[in-house]
Order: structure tokens, then sequence, then C-alpha cells
């Protein structure tokens, strides 16, 4: 009886052994998954902006646009607009002051023309965001706009882990 008592013991173990132990993602009352939060930590914060430029620059290759290159004037105004939004607590394109992407870029001393400016407000990385950028007709535009030469591009995250993203394109 034992030994009918551990064979079953040992059964039961090995199928729990083997049942999975992950679990799918949680997903809201609109059965999408739920946001994951992105850490941006000292270890990727440097990564991260080439990580987008190369991924902007090779969409662009493969429609034989030329590549970007950052400028740190347009870096300065996009950094300024993502804490900003975050200040606000909403994605849009006008500063608390009132000032537009023109203006901001101007008062960081750009002197190109504005190509266009994209904005986020996510959990994603940098990738997702562009990735869903690219999904857009109007956004897209921006990224692909032949005549773009520069590119700027910062993020604010909250320290509930809420991303603001800031893209802005200039020639």
């Amino acid at each position: 009886m034992k030994r009918r008592a551990f064979v079953l013991l040992g059964s039961a173990l090995a199928l729990a052994a083997c049942a999975s132990t992950t679990t799918g993602p949680t997903v809201g009352s609109d059965g999408r998954p739920l946001p994951r939060v992105y850490p941006i930590t000292d270890a990727n914060r440097d990564a991260i902006p080439f990580h987008l430029l190369d991924a902007v620059n090779t969409l662009r290759a493969a429609k034989s646009l030329p590549a970007l290159t950052f400028d740190a004037r347009l870096n300065a105004a996009a950094a300024t607009h993502s804490r900003d939004m975050s200040v606000q607590n909403r994605p849009w394109h006008f500063g608390s002051d009132g000032s537009s992407p023109l203006v901001r870029v101007q008062r960081a001393g750009f002197t190109g023309r504005l190509v266009g400016e994209l904005i986020s407000e996510t959990y994603e990385t940098e990738l997702e965001t562009l990735s869903a950028w690219m999904a857009q007709p109007d956004t897209r535009g921006v990224i692909m706009d032949p005549t773009a030469r520069t590119l700027g591009f910062a993020w604010f995250q909250e320290p509930g882990g809420k991303i603001w993203w800031t893209l802005v394109t200039g020639a």
C-alpha cells in the first residue's frame, strides 16, 4: 500500500513539475494587454537614443532617403518638451508657456527649418514607440520626410514608469 501511495505521489509531483508556471499577459477590461513599465536605467540610458537613430536610419535607407544625424539643439528642445508634457500631464505639441515646436527649436538655437515633431505618452520602449509612429501616415511622414537631415530625440520618465517621448526633425 505504501508503495502505491509513493508511486501516486511521485506521479503527481512529476505532473506538477511539467505544468507551466508562466502566466500570460495581464489584460485590461478592453481585452488588450496592460502596459508593462520599461525601466530606463543608467545602464541603458546612453544607448536608447542610438537605438532609435539606427532604427530610423534603417527605415530611411530602405526608401533610399539620406540618414539623419543628431543635432544637440534639437535634442535640447525635445528634452525640454518631454519634461514639460509630464508637468502638464498631457501629450500635446504646445508647451505650458504656449510655445510651439517652432518656438522651442528656435529657443534652443536651431537655425535650420523645423520639419516636424512627434510626441508620445507611453510605457513602451523607444522602438515600440517608433513602430507606433511608423504605423500612422502623418507621423511616418515626419520620420520619412526626404528633406529632413537632423534629428532631436529625448524623453522624460516619471517615477511610476510613464515615459514622455519627443522626436524632432529638421532640415
